[in-house]
């Protein structure tokens, strides 16, 4: 990681509204997981934002590199690694994101359950445990779904999110380069602990997810 720092009036300005702004966001566009539906369920996905919009009154980079199976090494550079939103994301056994980006990198952690993160670029199902934690580059199109019988709590992390704007950005076209019909051409790739995904996912609707800021 590659961090520069710099402290000047304005950033010190910068700073006092960033966190106003922050007071602001969790007021008025909090998704909380104790949500329930019209019929008392709870929601499919379930977004509590934790912080938002907190940028760094400094001047701050950060370098990511990351190397899946079967992909060439990447670097990731976020130049202005501010503004962060940092949210509590569960999801319900079955239910999926729909196809979508994100502005920047996202640093997710598997605070409990299993999760399978699954790229448009490859097909590949990679799956994460409870403990495990990766990272999201943001810019590629992915989606990603709870395979198990328990609901999935993660805790993520997102950057380079501009002041006011969205977290997550809907992919207009849903992919279909990743759908399979038999069960023995699904692409699996055991990560995270060595499991498996092995539950067929279904796409739940996912209220606010996009309009979180």
């Amino acid at each position: 990681m590659t961090v520069r720092l710099r402290t000047t009036p304005l950033h010190r300005l910068r700073r006092r509204t960033a966190v106003l702004l922050a007071t602001l966001v969790m007021a008025t566009t909090v998704t909380t997981a104790n949500a329930t539906t019209d019929d008392g369920a709870p929601p499919p996905i379930a977004v509590e934002v934790l912080a938002g919009h907190a940028g760094f009154p400094d001047d701050v980079g950060v370098t990511f590199t990351r190397k899946l199976s079967g992909e060439r090494r990447e670097v990731i550079r976020v130049r202005d690694a501010g503004h962060l939103v940092v949210a509590r994301i569960t999801v319900q056994p079955g239910a999926r994101f729909p196809w979508h980006t994100h502005p920047g990198p996202v640093v997710v952690s598997v605070v409990e359950g299993d999760l399978v993160y699954q790229q448009a670029s490859d097909c590949v199902e990679r799956g994460y445990t409870t403990g495990d934690a990766f990272l999201d580059p943001g810019t590629k199109v992915h989606t990603a779904w709870n395979p198990a019988d328990a609901p999935t709590v993660l805790v993520a992390t997102f950057s380079g999110v501009p002041d006011g704007g969205q977290v997550t950005l809907p992919t207009p076209e849903q992919p279909t380069s990743c759908d399979r019909t038999v069960a023995n051409d699904r692409r699996v790739e055991p990560v995270g602990r060595d499991r498996v995904p092995g539950r067929t996912p279904h796409t739940g609707e996912v209220p606010g997810w996009s309009s979180v800021r």
